[in-house]
């Protein structure tokens, strides 16, 4: 670690990591409750458990964003974070904001918006802490060296603070709110987050690979270009059904296809880098994260996504069970193991001590992977034949949630096989470390 300031985030990704394991706790209680539907019914409703899961998402790869950027910002502008002070607050608003908004959907306090439930206030927190950390990093970057990286992660985190503000936007007219919330919820994901992805990925590969970094930027360009061309107009996916123009459907469904370029090509780019390089990097656990990122991602976000996209398809699935499939696997892929990979290199030098419990932190790796790809599995499968019971021979819902129960318990055993592999990654990042070797007895630190 060359920086001081980089030590900022070592609270920003513990804070990310309790609110990782509230969000599987959540998502194994969800689970329980589809096969146990009385379940925690009168204290804690399946509307609220599935509320806390999914913001609790939400919110931790944000504070992983947030510290992977104070760890990655200082190294890429050869300087130390503007303001310390100003990083500190972030957090305390931050994670008040978090646990109040959960506190708040026990009591049924919420707005009722999917993804979007945050009480005001608690936006308004939100937005705050996100400006705070938007000017602190601004200013740190424009005193300091410029590169690709830095710029990317910045264009991407300006972007997701943009784009949030239309959270605050309800209108009356129920189609007109569904165009705007997707301007929140398609356009983080699948665009100005794919942009933040793509420079912490960047990053990994300058330093695990030993590349040169020219060589990398080049194909960061692409996979730039590619995502802002494609991103905004993908989101015409979602608006087939809806009220809009039905020339959304051509746009939708061509753009979409467009989508999947980038994700394809950062599987070139890991692969290609981490072969060519030859370089033997200590931190084997953080280099099979970085490599199973684009992989998961592709298969997630773009495949499974583009296989309902087109509107002849999305016509007849969606709302059933391919979009939670698509879901677990793309968030997961993109998101969930980018910040694990970012959190299995950066720690150990947070920590000041060389890698450590790689060998446990590999098997996390499995259990989380093998037990997502099965839940997305069963998931699809249990999608396909709701798709045909509910659509074409228009069974009733009830009649059919019989016929797909047993999914729904092979889903929770994978959610039960995650959650392992969520502790024993926890346990691998922050427990105690069998030898306590420093960082100063090795000629190289893990962060160069």
């Amino acid at each position: 670690m060359k920086y001081q300031t980089q030590k900022l985030a070592y609270p920003y990704f513990v804070a990310a990591l309790a609110l990782f394991l509230v969000q599987v706790l959540a998502g194994v209680l969800a689970g329980t409750i589809y096969v146990f539907p009385n379940f925690l019914s009168e204290a804690v409703p399946f509307h609220i458990v599935r509320m806390i899961h999914t913001n609790a998402l939400l919110v931790w790869l944000l504070l992983g964003y947030f510290g992977a950027s104070y760890f990655l910002i200082p190294e890429e502008s050869e300087c130390e974070i503007h303001s310390p002070k100003l990083a500190s607050l972030q957090l305390g608003i931050f994670v008040f904001a978090a646990l109040a908004a959960v506190v708040g959907y026990l009591f049924g306090i919420h707005e009722g918006r999917e993804l979007l439930e945050q009480p005001f206030w608690i936006k308004v927190l939100m937005v705050i802490a996100f400006l705070l950390f938007i000017y602190n990093v601004t200013m740190t970057v424009l005193k300091g060296r410029k590169t690709v990286v830095s710029i990317v992660l910045l264009l991407g985190l300006w972007g997701a603070a943009i784009f949030f503000l239309f959270a605050f936007y309800n209108p009356d007219n129920l189609a007109l709110d569904k165009l705007y919330w997707w301007w929140v919820v398609h356009v983080w994901v699948e665009r100005v987050w794919e942009l933040i992805m793509a420079a912490m990925l960047a990053f990994l590969l300058i330093k695990l690979t030993g590349v040169d970094r020219e060589v990398i930027e080049k194909w960061l360009y692409v996979i730039v270009g590619f995502s802002l061309f494609s991103g905004l107009l993908g989101t015409g996916h979602h608006y087939y059904w809806i009220g809009t123009p039905e020339y959304w459907h051509w746009i939708g469904a061509v753009f979409s296809i467009l989508e999947v370029v980038p994700f394809f090509a950062m599987i070139l780019w890991a692969f290609y880098l981490v072969y060519q390089s030859g370089r033997n990097h200590p931190n084997k656990a953080a280099t099979l994260w970085s490599l199973g990122c684009p992989v998961m991602a592709f298969f997630g976000a773009g495949i499974l996504g583009l296989m309902h996209s087109f509107p002849s398809i999305n016509y007849y699935t969606h709302g059933t069970q391919l979009t939670a499939a698509h879901g677990h696997l793309a968030f997961y892929g993109a998101y969930v193991m980018l910040n694990l990979a970012f959190f299995t290199y950066a720690l150990p030098a947070l920590r000041g001590l060389q890698p450590f419990n790689q060998i446990l932190n590999m098997w996390s790796f499995w259990f989380m992977t093998g037990a997502m790809v099965f839940m997305t599995l069963t998931l699809a499968f249990a999608g396909i034949l709701q798709t045909h019971l509910q659509r074409v021979l228009a069974m009733g819902f009830m009649q059919i949630q019989s016929q797909i129960e047993l999914f729904y318990w092979f889903r929770l055993g994978a959610g039960l096989c995650f959650l392992i592999g969520a502790v024993l990654f926890i346990y691998s990042a922050l427990g105690p470390v069998r030898e306590q070797v420093t960082i100063s007895r090795y000629s190289q630190s893990p962060s160069q």
